[in-house]
């Protein structure tokens, strides 16, 4: 069996919060707890952490709640850990000129410091930036995205990962950017792609 990576705390730090938000503090420790993570909410994590837990969460969340109601938790973390970037780990050189430039070039260089950091959040996968060009969106792709990982589903399931990019783009790029998954592991493709779109 492969050694599983490990991924920043935010993945389950802001999913907690987004659990308490949605269904009050108890609901969401119970929901922690029938993860077996229930040591996150008494200990919650200040440094990188395995990233099963993340599936194992993920995974929970959508059997006890329901796919869409998992997904919107998933959202809403995801958008709470853009802003936590922002706020405590994009430099703030950066947060004053990239939304400055031009968004194709502002784009750029916010998608090569992704890629940079992508240990942060792929854990044992692998992120890719996709060729465009042509009018066609920016792609970027996930190979074992901690949220997708060993689940099957007629719709894609990395909304934490799709929020989380969205945030990011929408403060340091363009305000309108959007990021759709189009395609994912969880419904049979070999990684999950998302399209930015402003």
């Amino acid at each position: 069996m492969a050694e599983a990576g490990r991924i920043g705390p935010n993945a389950i730090l802001q999913c907690m919060s987004a659990l308490e938000a949605a269904f009050g503090r108890t609901r969401g420790a119970e929901l922690m707890r029938l993860a077996g993570l229930g040591r996150h909410v008494d200990d919650p994590p200040q440094r990188m952490i395995d990233e099963r837990d993340v599936q194992v969460l993920h995974h929970t969340l959508r059997t006890e709640l329901g796919i869409s109601t998992a997904r919107s938790v998933a959202r809403r973390a995801g958008l709470a850990t853009g802003d936590y970037l922002l706020a405590h780990r994009i430099p703030a050189p950066a947060r004053v000129v990239l939304p400055r430039l031009p968004a194709s070039l502002a784009a750029r260089l916010l998608l090569a410091a992704v890629s940079k950091h992508a240990w942060t959040f792929c854990g044992s996968g692998q992120f890719r930036v996709l060729p465009a060009g042509d009018g066609r969106p920016l792609r970027v792709s996930l190979t074992g995205s901690a949220t997708s990982v060993d689940a099957t589903s007629e719709e894609p399931l990395c909304d934490y990962f799709a929020a989380t990019f969205e945030r990011l783009f929408q403060v340091l790029v363009h305000p309108a950017t959007r990021v759709v998954e189009t395609e994912c592991m969880a419904m049979g493709a070999p990684a999950c792609v998302f399209e930015i779109r402003w």
